[in-house]
């Protein structure tokens, strides 16, 4: 009994060494396998690369309309989204007490004239009486200065006239210029005043549209081409993305760029011009700009071929075999997906595309 047993623990134990022997053997092949990596061959090629930048957008000149004249808002003659030409009547207020306050004007000004008249009379008078020493010279000099004075009057009547008849024009609110009526908070009615806090309308000049985004200072440093008037001729058209993230169908030119950069966001303010012919585009929308940059003859690496150290780029280079990290510049415009490489790598070189993160200087490359 005792012998069967020590026959059966010599069998366990030779199966378990065989056992741990192919174990370790796994194991050593396992740790033997070497990681293999992507690597591609750097070449030339041309590349287009977009930015897209938050817009808003606005009509070539927005004008809030306020009336001059208080009163009560007697008729509309348009109505909101209205195309109109410059110098179209858009309200009429309440004529009446302007028509009076015109008509008492007038009617100041015949008695002005009438009264220089008489005093004219007057003083000429006098003065031959004067020249007859029939009356003093304190006679003449009063109906000089009295003469003076009704021509004073006159003047002031006449300016009067002037302040009523504008008075009376204003009641008719015109459109200062070509555009589009916008929304209209007062109707047929309402008292308005100067001093509303709400304007009567808004006239947009929406044939051609204005749209403003910021760009960062080293955003416009990547895209100059030496003076501010050579960066603005030279730089592409731009798209116009709407809210719908439809693409509008006409391209707009970058028309200036502000001169001061934002000390609290350090960016600046660029302003593109589309035309609006169709008038899709209302001033008040909001949008996304996408500027092209192009690059010829360039070197274009994909993004994840790159380790970020702090402000430095860097790729790994295989060379006989190994990874040998490199420094490169890249330019300042990219997708978010490839880089423009400015310096650093040339054509023919072969470079780890992926995983280069994972990589150590002198690591096998297979």
């Amino acid at each position: 009994m005792i012998t069967l047993n020590r026959k059966w623990i010599r069998l366990i134990g030779i199966v378990g060494c065989t056992m741990c022997l192919a174990s370790c053997k796994q194991a050593s092949d396992a740790s033997g396998m070497k990681p293999s990596y992507a690597t591609m061959k750097v070449e030339a090629t041309d590349k287009e690369l977009s930015t897209s930048y938050s817009a808003t957008i606005r009509g070539r000149q927005d004008i809030d309309i306020y009336p001059q004249v208080s009163g009560t808002i007697e008729k509309l003659c348009v109505t909101e989204g209205q195309k109109v030409r410059r110098g179209q009547s858009l309200f009429i207020i309440d004529q009446v007490p302007y028509k009076a306050a015109l008509k008492t004007a007038m009617a100041n000004v015949e008695a002005a004239r009438a009264a220089l008249a008489t005093a004219a009379l007057t003083y000429n008078s006098n003065k031959e009486l004067y020249a007859q020493k029939v009356v003093s010279e304190f006679s003449l000099k009063t109906a000089e200065n009295s003469y003076l004075t009704a021509k004073a009057q006159l003047s002031q009547a006449e300016a009067q006239e002037i302040s009523a008849r504008n008075n009376l024009s204003y009641t008719e609110v015109k459109s200062p210029s070509d555009g589009v009526v916008g929304a209209l908070p007062y109707r047929a009615g309402a008292l308005v005043s100067p001093s509303l806090p709400q304007p009567l309308t808004t006239v947009s000049d929406n044939s051609d549209m204005y749209v403003y985004f910021s760009m960062t200072e080293n955003q416009l440093l990547a895209r100059q081409y030496g003076s501010m008037d050579e960066a603005l001729k030279n730089m592409p058209q731009a798209e116009l993305r709407l809210n719908d993230n439809s693409v509008y169908d006409k391209k707009g030119t970058i028309e200036s760029i502000s001169g001061v950069i934002d000390r609290q966001t350090g960016t600046v303010v660029a302003r593109v011009v589309f035309p609006n012919e169709s008038r899709l585009l209302h001033s008040g929308a909001s949008g996304t700009v996408v500027v092209p940059a192009t690059y010829k003859n360039c070197i274009v690496i994909p993004q994840e071929a790159t380790v970020q150290l702090q402000d430095k780029t860097l790729v790994y280079k295989v060379v006989d075999g190994k990874a040998v990290s490199t420094l490169i510049t890249v330019a300042g415009i990219n997708d978010g997906r490839e880089y423009v490489v400015l310096d650093g790598l040339k054509v023919g070189d072969e470079i780890v595309s992926t995983g280069a993160g994972l990589l150590r200087e002198g690591t096998q490359v297979k």
